[in-house]
Protein backbone atom coordinates (compact mmCIF):
# COMPACT_ATOMS: atom_id res chain seq x y z
CA UNK A 1 0.00 0.00 0.00
CA UNK A 2 1.25 3.46 -0.80
CA UNK A 3 2.09 5.99 1.87
CA UNK A 4 -1.16 7.82 1.12
CA UNK A 5 -3.00 4.64 2.25
CA UNK A 6 -4.87 4.64 -1.05
CA UNK A 7 -4.18 1.69 -3.36
CA UNK A 8 -1.97 2.91 -6.22
CA UNK A 9 -2.83 1.65 -9.69
CA UNK A 10 -0.48 2.30 -12.60
CA UNK A 11 -1.87 1.76 -16.10
CA UNK A 12 0.64 1.61 -18.96
CA UNK A 13 0.03 2.31 -22.62
CA UNK A 14 -0.89 4.82 -25.28
CA UNK A 15 -3.48 7.57 -25.13
CA UNK A 16 -4.36 8.94 -28.57
CA UNK A 17 -6.31 11.79 -30.02
CA UNK A 18 -9.76 10.47 -30.91
CA UNK A 19 -12.14 11.70 -33.61
CA UNK A 20 -15.58 10.24 -32.95
CA UNK A 21 -18.91 10.81 -34.75
CA UNK A 22 -20.72 13.82 -33.29
CA UNK A 23 -24.17 13.47 -34.85
CA UNK A 24 -24.46 15.13 -38.29
CA UNK A 25 -22.71 13.23 -41.13
CA UNK A 26 -18.98 13.89 -41.46
CA UNK A 27 -18.97 15.78 -38.15
CA UNK A 28 -16.53 14.60 -35.50
CA UNK A 29 -15.68 15.47 -31.93
CA UNK A 30 -12.03 15.50 -30.87
CA UNK A 31 -11.18 13.85 -27.60
CA UNK A 32 -8.54 11.58 -26.10
CA UNK A 33 -8.70 7.85 -25.55
CA UNK A 34 -6.79 4.57 -25.71
CA UNK A 35 -7.52 1.16 -24.25
CA UNK A 36 -5.39 1.26 -21.10
CA UNK A 37 -6.02 4.97 -20.57
CA UNK A 38 -9.78 4.43 -20.84
CA UNK A 39 -9.53 1.97 -17.98
CA UNK A 40 -7.46 4.44 -15.94
CA UNK A 41 -10.02 7.19 -16.63
CA UNK A 42 -12.91 5.03 -15.42
CA UNK A 43 -10.90 3.99 -12.37
CA UNK A 44 -10.50 7.67 -11.53
CA UNK A 45 -14.29 7.99 -11.69
CA UNK A 46 -14.56 5.55 -8.78
CA UNK A 47 -14.05 8.31 -6.23
CA UNK A 48 -11.06 9.19 -4.13
CA UNK A 49 -10.42 5.68 -2.83
CA UNK A 50 -7.85 5.02 -5.56
CA UNK A 51 -4.57 6.66 -6.57
CA UNK A 52 -4.50 6.18 -10.36
CA UNK A 53 -1.46 6.99 -12.52
CA UNK A 54 -0.82 6.65 -16.24
CA UNK A 55 2.60 5.70 -17.60
CA UNK A 56 3.20 6.68 -21.22
CA UNK A 57 5.06 9.19 -23.38
CA UNK A 58 3.94 12.34 -25.19
CA UNK A 59 5.55 14.97 -27.39
CA UNK A 60 6.31 18.63 -26.86
CA UNK A 61 3.61 19.84 -29.23
CA UNK A 62 0.38 21.60 -28.31
CA UNK A 63 -1.79 18.49 -28.68
CA UNK A 64 0.46 16.56 -26.32
CA UNK A 65 0.24 19.30 -23.74
CA UNK A 66 -3.55 19.35 -24.09
CA UNK A 67 -3.51 15.63 -23.33
CA UNK A 68 -1.37 16.15 -20.25
CA UNK A 69 -3.79 18.78 -19.01
CA UNK A 70 -6.75 16.50 -19.75
CA UNK A 71 -5.18 13.61 -17.86
CA UNK A 72 -4.46 15.80 -14.86
CA UNK A 73 -7.97 17.30 -14.88
CA UNK A 74 -9.39 13.76 -15.09
CA UNK A 75 -7.91 12.96 -11.70
CA UNK A 76 -5.19 10.71 -13.12
CA UNK A 77 -1.59 11.26 -12.01
CA UNK A 78 0.38 12.52 -15.03
CA UNK A 79 3.86 12.37 -13.49
CA UNK A 80 4.70 9.13 -15.31
CA UNK A 81 4.25 10.74 -18.73
CA UNK A 82 7.67 11.05 -20.38
CA UNK A 83 8.19 13.91 -22.84
CA UNK A 84 9.79 12.85 -26.13
CA UNK A 85 11.39 15.53 -28.30
CA UNK A 86 9.94 15.44 -31.80
CA UNK A 87 7.11 13.10 -30.85
CA UNK A 88 3.39 13.71 -30.88
CA UNK A 89 0.19 11.77 -30.26
CA UNK A 90 -1.28 9.01 -32.34
CA UNK A 91 -4.68 9.73 -33.90
CA UNK A 92 -7.63 7.49 -34.64
CA UNK A 93 -11.03 7.99 -36.23
CA UNK A 94 -14.09 6.01 -35.11
CA UNK A 95 -16.64 4.74 -37.65
CA UNK A 96 -19.95 3.36 -36.38
CA UNK A 97 -22.35 0.84 -37.90
CA UNK A 98 -25.40 0.15 -35.70
CA UNK A 99 -23.34 0.73 -32.59
CA UNK A 100 -20.40 -1.43 -33.65
CA UNK A 101 -17.19 0.48 -34.17
CA UNK A 102 -14.23 0.27 -36.47
CA UNK A 103 -11.10 2.38 -36.39
CA UNK A 104 -8.71 4.11 -38.76
CA UNK A 105 -5.31 4.89 -37.20
CA UNK A 106 -2.43 7.31 -37.72
CA UNK A 107 0.20 6.54 -35.09
CA UNK A 108 3.61 6.38 -36.80
CA UNK A 109 4.94 9.44 -34.91
CA UNK A 110 3.33 8.53 -31.59
CA UNK A 111 5.68 9.30 -28.70
CA UNK A 112 4.05 6.47 -26.74
CA UNK A 113 5.93 4.00 -28.92
CA UNK A 114 8.99 5.04 -26.90
CA UNK A 115 7.45 4.85 -23.42
CA UNK A 116 9.80 2.05 -22.32
CA UNK A 117 13.09 3.38 -23.72
CA UNK A 118 14.32 4.47 -20.28
CA UNK A 119 14.41 1.24 -18.29
CA UNK A 120 15.42 2.92 -15.02
CA UNK A 121 12.64 5.51 -15.25
CA UNK A 122 10.07 2.83 -16.01
CA UNK A 123 11.14 0.68 -13.08
CA UNK A 124 11.06 3.69 -10.79
CA UNK A 125 7.58 4.62 -12.00
CA UNK A 126 6.22 1.16 -11.23
CA UNK A 127 7.94 0.91 -7.85
CA UNK A 128 5.46 0.97 -5.00
CA UNK A 129 2.44 0.27 -7.18
CA UNK A 130 -0.21 -1.95 -5.65
CA UNK A 131 -1.64 -2.90 -9.03
CA UNK A 132 -0.19 -2.62 -12.55
CA UNK A 133 -2.38 -2.82 -15.64
CA UNK A 134 -1.29 -3.12 -19.26
CA UNK A 135 -2.53 -4.67 -22.49
CA UNK A 136 -1.52 -6.38 -25.68
CA UNK A 137 -1.78 -3.02 -27.41
CA UNK A 138 0.73 -1.60 -24.93
CA UNK A 139 3.15 -4.30 -26.07
CA UNK A 140 2.29 -4.08 -29.76
CA UNK A 141 3.30 -0.45 -30.21
CA UNK A 142 6.78 -1.03 -28.77
CA UNK A 143 9.93 -2.27 -30.45
CA UNK A 144 10.99 -5.81 -29.45
CA UNK A 145 13.77 -4.34 -27.30
CA UNK A 146 11.40 -2.00 -25.49
CA UNK A 147 8.83 -4.78 -25.02
CA UNK A 148 11.50 -6.72 -23.17
CA UNK A 149 12.24 -3.68 -21.00
CA UNK A 150 8.56 -3.27 -20.16
CA UNK A 151 8.02 -6.93 -19.33
CA UNK A 152 11.13 -6.94 -17.15
CA UNK A 153 9.93 -3.84 -15.28
CA UNK A 154 6.51 -5.43 -14.71
CA UNK A 155 8.15 -8.64 -13.51
CA UNK A 156 10.32 -6.70 -11.04
CA UNK A 157 7.27 -4.85 -9.69
CA UNK A 158 5.37 -8.12 -9.43
CA UNK A 159 8.13 -9.72 -7.39
CA UNK A 160 8.08 -6.66 -5.13
CA UNK A 161 4.41 -7.29 -4.35
CA UNK A 162 2.39 -5.53 -7.05
CA UNK A 163 -0.63 -7.35 -8.44
CA UNK A 164 -0.43 -7.50 -12.26
CA UNK A 165 -3.49 -7.33 -14.52
CA UNK A 166 -3.26 -7.94 -18.27
CA UNK A 167 -5.81 -7.61 -21.08
CA UNK A 168 -4.50 -9.38 -24.23
CA UNK A 169 -6.53 -7.02 -26.47
CA UNK A 170 -5.43 -8.78 -29.65
CA UNK A 171 -4.89 -6.37 -32.54
CA UNK A 172 -2.99 -8.20 -35.31
CA UNK A 173 -2.63 -5.09 -37.48
CA UNK A 174 -0.17 -3.72 -34.90
CA UNK A 175 2.11 -6.76 -35.00
CA UNK A 176 4.60 -8.00 -37.60
CA UNK A 177 2.88 -11.39 -37.61
CA UNK A 178 0.11 -13.28 -35.79
CA UNK A 179 2.77 -15.61 -34.38
CA UNK A 180 4.66 -12.69 -32.82
CA UNK A 181 1.40 -11.45 -31.31
CA UNK A 182 0.31 -14.74 -29.78
CA UNK A 183 3.76 -15.64 -28.47
CA UNK A 184 4.26 -12.24 -26.86
CA UNK A 185 0.78 -12.18 -25.37
CA UNK A 186 1.30 -15.55 -23.71
CA UNK A 187 4.68 -14.39 -22.41
CA UNK A 188 3.04 -11.33 -20.87
CA UNK A 189 0.22 -13.43 -19.45
CA UNK A 190 2.84 -15.39 -17.57
CA UNK A 191 3.45 -12.28 -15.44
CA UNK A 192 -0.23 -11.67 -14.69
CA UNK A 193 -2.20 -12.44 -11.57
CA UNK A 194 -5.37 -11.36 -13.40
CA UNK A 195 -6.06 -12.02 -17.11
CA UNK A 196 -8.92 -10.24 -18.90
CA UNK A 197 -9.24 -11.84 -22.38
CA UNK A 198 -12.11 -11.42 -24.86
CA UNK A 199 -13.35 -14.72 -26.23
CA UNK A 200 -14.07 -13.57 -29.79
CA UNK A 201 -10.45 -12.48 -30.30
CA UNK A 202 -9.01 -15.48 -28.48
CA UNK A 203 -11.08 -17.91 -30.55
CA UNK A 204 -9.86 -16.36 -33.77
CA UNK A 205 -6.18 -16.13 -32.98
CA UNK A 206 -5.65 -19.00 -30.54
CA UNK A 207 -8.31 -21.36 -31.88
CA UNK A 208 -10.20 -21.66 -28.60
CA UNK A 209 -13.40 -23.66 -29.05
CA UNK A 210 -15.21 -22.08 -26.09
CA UNK A 211 -14.80 -19.49 -23.34
CA UNK A 212 -13.93 -22.37 -21.03
CA UNK A 213 -11.01 -23.22 -23.32
CA UNK A 214 -9.81 -19.62 -23.13
CA UNK A 215 -10.04 -19.71 -19.34
CA UNK A 216 -8.15 -23.01 -19.20
CA UNK A 217 -5.35 -21.69 -21.42
CA UNK A 218 -4.76 -18.62 -19.27
CA UNK A 219 -4.77 -20.81 -16.17
CA UNK A 220 -1.71 -22.54 -17.59
CA UNK A 221 0.19 -19.22 -17.54
CA UNK A 222 -0.16 -19.00 -13.77
CA UNK A 223 -2.93 -16.40 -13.53
CA UNK A 224 -5.07 -17.06 -10.47
CA UNK A 225 -7.95 -14.81 -11.56
CA UNK A 226 -9.42 -14.86 -15.06
CA UNK A 227 -12.30 -12.93 -16.60
CA UNK A 228 -13.33 -14.09 -20.09
CA UNK A 229 -15.45 -11.38 -21.72
CA UNK A 230 -17.82 -12.55 -24.44
CA UNK A 231 -19.78 -9.60 -25.81
CA UNK A 232 -23.44 -9.83 -24.86
CA UNK A 233 -23.03 -13.43 -23.66
CA UNK A 234 -22.23 -14.33 -20.04
CA UNK A 235 -18.77 -13.62 -18.65
CA UNK A 236 -16.89 -16.72 -17.57
CA UNK A 237 -14.60 -16.23 -14.59
CA UNK A 238 -12.26 -18.03 -12.24
CA UNK A 239 -11.02 -16.86 -8.87
CA UNK A 240 -8.59 -19.34 -7.38
CA UNK A 241 -10.51 -22.61 -7.34
CA UNK A 242 -13.93 -20.91 -7.62
CA UNK A 243 -15.55 -20.59 -11.04
CA UNK A 244 -18.74 -19.02 -12.30
CA UNK A 245 -20.64 -17.08 -14.94
CA UNK A 246 -22.04 -13.55 -14.79
CA UNK A 247 -24.88 -12.57 -17.11
CA UNK A 248 -24.54 -9.39 -19.13
CA UNK A 249 -27.58 -7.09 -19.26
CA UNK A 250 -29.14 -6.93 -22.71
CA UNK A 251 -28.86 -3.55 -24.46
CA UNK A 252 -31.55 -3.24 -27.12
CA UNK A 253 -29.86 -0.60 -29.26
CA UNK A 254 -26.26 0.14 -28.28
CA UNK A 255 -25.09 3.52 -29.54
CA UNK A 256 -21.32 2.96 -29.45
CA UNK A 257 -19.47 -0.04 -28.03
CA UNK A 258 -16.15 1.81 -27.84
CA UNK A 259 -14.53 1.25 -24.41
CA UNK A 260 -17.14 -1.26 -23.24
CA UNK A 261 -14.41 -3.72 -22.31
CA UNK A 262 -12.13 -1.01 -20.95
CA UNK A 263 -14.82 0.25 -18.57
CA UNK A 264 -15.66 -3.30 -17.53
CA UNK A 265 -11.99 -3.85 -16.71
CA UNK A 266 -12.07 -0.72 -14.55
CA UNK A 267 -14.88 -2.11 -12.44
CA UNK A 268 -12.97 -5.34 -11.89
CA UNK A 269 -9.75 -3.55 -10.96
CA UNK A 270 -11.50 -1.06 -8.67
CA UNK A 271 -13.10 -3.86 -6.69
CA UNK A 272 -9.92 -5.88 -6.34
CA UNK A 273 -7.78 -2.85 -5.45
CA UNK A 274 -10.12 -1.92 -2.60
CA UNK A 275 -10.45 -5.42 -1.15
CA UNK A 276 -13.62 -6.47 -2.97
CA UNK A 277 -14.22 -9.76 -4.72
CA UNK A 278 -13.68 -10.60 -8.36
CA UNK A 279 -17.38 -11.39 -8.78
CA UNK A 280 -18.37 -8.02 -7.30
CA UNK A 281 -15.90 -6.31 -9.62
CA UNK A 282 -17.39 -8.01 -12.66
CA UNK A 283 -20.86 -6.87 -11.62
CA UNK A 284 -19.60 -3.31 -11.19
CA UNK A 285 -17.81 -3.43 -14.52
CA UNK A 286 -20.95 -4.68 -16.25
CA UNK A 287 -22.85 -1.69 -14.90
CA UNK A 288 -20.15 0.63 -16.20
CA UNK A 289 -20.16 -1.00 -19.63
CA UNK A 290 -23.97 -1.01 -19.91
CA UNK A 291 -23.96 2.75 -19.37
CA UNK A 292 -21.01 3.42 -21.68
CA UNK A 293 -22.47 1.65 -24.73
CA UNK A 294 -25.56 3.86 -24.59
CA UNK A 295 -23.43 6.93 -25.40
CA UNK A 296 -20.99 8.04 -28.08
CA UNK A 297 -17.26 8.05 -27.50
CA UNK A 298 -14.86 6.15 -25.30
CA UNK A 299 -15.05 8.29 -22.15
CA UNK A 300 -18.57 8.70 -20.82
CA UNK A 301 -19.31 10.36 -17.46
CA UNK A 302 -20.78 7.87 -15.01
CA UNK A 303 -23.90 8.94 -13.12
CA UNK A 304 -24.15 8.44 -9.37
CA UNK A 305 -25.22 4.94 -8.46
CA UNK A 306 -23.82 3.15 -11.51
Amino acid sequence: MTSSSRPRIVAIGECMAELSPAGPPATYRQGFAGDSFNTAWYLARCGKALDVAYASAIGEDRLSQELRRFIRESGVDDRLLRTISGGTLGLYLVSLDQGERSFTYWRGQSAARRLAEDADALRAGLAGADLIYFSGITLAILSPQDRAILLDAVAVAGRAGARVAFDPNLRPALWDSPEEMTETVMQAAGLADLALPSFEDEARWFGDASPAATRARYLTTGACQIVVKNGADPILWQDGTATGETAVAAIAEPVDTTAAGDSLNAGVLASLATGGSLEAGIALGCRFAAHVVRHRGALVPLPDGV
